[in-house]
């Protein structure tokens, strides 16, 4: 069984996530890019059960049933959770310890892309 650790700039919130993920996409809605500061966020989702927390996060209720997690010591975005997606955790590629084992295979929200924003399916 696949493991995946990860974590924070600082090292103060850290997860490990186990088995494969249910899917790697680049999310183009506005609320994630002012979330994270960049033009597109790409996200591993794992079924919640899969993940533990050794060093869980502190959350933000950013919309209603809508929770991300972030590390209160360096401001790192780490995670987010949704009723939307209930029964998954989803975590922003950037905070896994070895984020080249992903590759996105889809993009959502794709009507939201900035206008210069190459999808995958258009590559």
């Amino acid at each position: 069984m696949s493991e995946f650790e990860g974590g924070c700039r600082c090292g103060k919130v850290r997860f490990k996530a186990a088995g494969d993920p249910k899917f790697v996409a680049n999310c183009h809605c506005e609320d994630c890019r002012r979330s994270t500061g960049g033009a597109f966020s790409t996200w591993i989702g794992f079924e919640t059960g899969q993940v533990s927390w050794p060093n869980p996060p502190d959350l933000h209720e950013s919309s209603p049933a809508t929770a991300r997690g972030f590390c209160a010591v360096c401001g790192t975005p780490v995670s987010f959770s949704s009723e939307k997606w209930a029964g998954e955790t989803h975590f922003l590629i950037g905070t896994f310890d070895n984020p080249d084992q992903f590759t996105p295979t889809g993009d959502a929200f794709a009507a939201e892309k900035l206008p210069w924003v190459t999808l995958i399916e258009e590559r």
